[in-house]
């Protein structure tokens, strides 16, 4: 078996909405194999990958295959920028002074 990387990563969705880099034909394989559904587009992604790794094809064919499979399934995360750290605030600031975490009750005899 033969990993090839790719030319140019692909950025995918994955769990919760956290972004995964696929470097080269085996992490693409990898998220094929692993991902549930059934879809001609996984099955011919697979297959791609499959050749990629024998050497009958190149990775860059094997890489849009999988490009269309995941773009078919809303995978693909190309627009993912990560927050600037400086940016970045905690959510918390400013919800405790507009909406009280906790409600006091007054229970009278």
């Amino acid at each position: 078996m033969l990993s090839q990387p790719f030319e140019e990563p692909v950025r995918v969705w994955v769990g919760l909405g956290f972004p995964r880099q696929l470097n080269s034909v085996v992490d693409a394989y990898q998220f094929a194999m692993e991902y549930c559904g059934n879809s001609p587009e996984q099955r011919a992604a697979i297959r791609a990958c499959k050749a990629a790794l024998v050497g009958d094809v190149d990775a860059e064919t094997a890489r849009g295959v999988f490009v269309a499979f995941a773009k078919k399934k809303g995978l693909i995360a190309d627009d993912w920028l990560p927050i600037p750290a400086k940016s970045r605030r905690p959510s918390h600031i400013g919800l405790q002074r507009r909406w009280p975490l906790y409600s006091v009750f007054v229970v009278r005899p």
